[in-house]
């Protein structure tokens, strides 16, 4: 490893904890395998990623707790240096604690920094599963579920077993449901956010209630499953205002992605196995800033286009995938 990269921006959470501003997804898209992840992880950490995204149906936490156990016993990083999250899955929803038992013991940790529920609802569907798989026992959004969920989220963080609680794939009308009846407010909302599906309202309305927005598929995830791919998706990196900024600064499309995530006031956790692209992931965030007139004509980059669509999730009865977003 030829450099470390420091100065990487923060964010501050209603707890009071920094989070950095740039982690290093952990979902392999069914592509990767858990041990090249894990040997991702090592690497990003020793070139100074400081934040990792996990979560249990990622289906490599005990894998990324090895490197990390290995880390620590070696000096290269201390535990209360990172910041690393995780998520609940669907089909925990019920056993919320059990599930982030099984989290800490596989990641080797005593605490998670940020545990979210990954998505709003225990509709389930089983990892690697394709685009037509449906659960006969999925079901519409249900705020009483979600506030049983929410309930063990608070007694976890009432424990220390986790230090923040934060909520994954929602929508403005889900949260304005939800969000009076939190005893402890998410700390943090995941939400897909690149380019070309940015999200504005939602991402004014969670800055507006003091929860920071974390960005996934930050450059439209060319590695996405099949499941997640339809004919009219758009390519973020070939989008012309993101070309015309990338040919500004002479970098590849991507970086200029994540630059733009993180000058709007955003996290950002993008994916990649592979350490040059990794270290310019994190890197690009340190120097040669956008300029406001490139800020302003990459909001002319949106298209609309929601890559990660959910429609495993649908219930019966159901019939178009943007239900699940209602």
């Amino acid at each position: 490893m030829s450099e470390f990269i420091t100065n990487v921006p923060t964010y501050t959470l209603n707890t009071g904890a920094v989070m950095p501003a740039v982690g290093l997804g952990t979902f392999g898209s069914d592509k990767y395998t858990p041990d090249q992840i894990a040997n991702a992880v090592s690497g990003a950490i020793k070139a100074g990623y400081r934040m990792l995204d996990c979560a249990s149906v990622y289906q490599n936490e005990e894998q990324i707790g090895g490197v990390l156990n290995g880390l620590f016993r070696e000096g290269i990083v201390k535990r209360e240096e990172l910041f690393i999250t995780s998520k609940v899955w669907n089909d925990r929803h019920r056993e919320v604690r059990k599930a982030c038992e099984k989290s800490l013991k596989d990641l080797g940790l005593d605490y998670i920094d940020l545990y979210f529920v990954h998505w709003p609802f225990p509709n389930y569907h089983a990892p690697g599963c394709d685009g037509d798989s449906r659960n006969p026992d999925s079901k519409p959004f249900s705020v009483d579920e979600f506030m049983d969920t929410w309930r063990q989220m608070e007694e976890l963080y009432d424990d220390g077993l986790v230090k923040a609680i934060g909520m994954s794939n929602m929508t403005i009308a889900k949260l304005e449901k939800v969000l009076p009846l939190c005893r402890i407010k998410p700390s943090a909302l995941e939400m897909e956010c690149h380019p070309s599906f940015q999200q504005q309202e939602l991402f004014g309305y969670a800055n507006a209630h003091g929860i920071v927005p974390i960005g996934f598929c930050p450059i439209g995830s060319p590695s996405r499953p099949e499941r997640d791919r339809c004919s009219t998706d758009v390519a973020d990196t070939e989008l012309p205002e993101v070309v015309s900024v990338a040919k500004n600064h002479d970098v590849h499309p991507a970086v200029i992605c994540i630059k733009w995530a993180v000058q709007r006031g955003m996290c950002t956790i993008p994916f990649s196995v592979k350490e040059p692209q990794y270290i310019s992931n994190l890197k690009c965030t340190t120097e040669d800033p956008l300029s406001d007139e490139e800020m302003e004509l990459l909001k002319a980059a949106e298209r609309g286009c929601r890559l990660v669509k959910g429609q495993v999730f649908l219930w019966p009865g159901a019939t178009e995938w943007t239900q699940l977003w209602e």
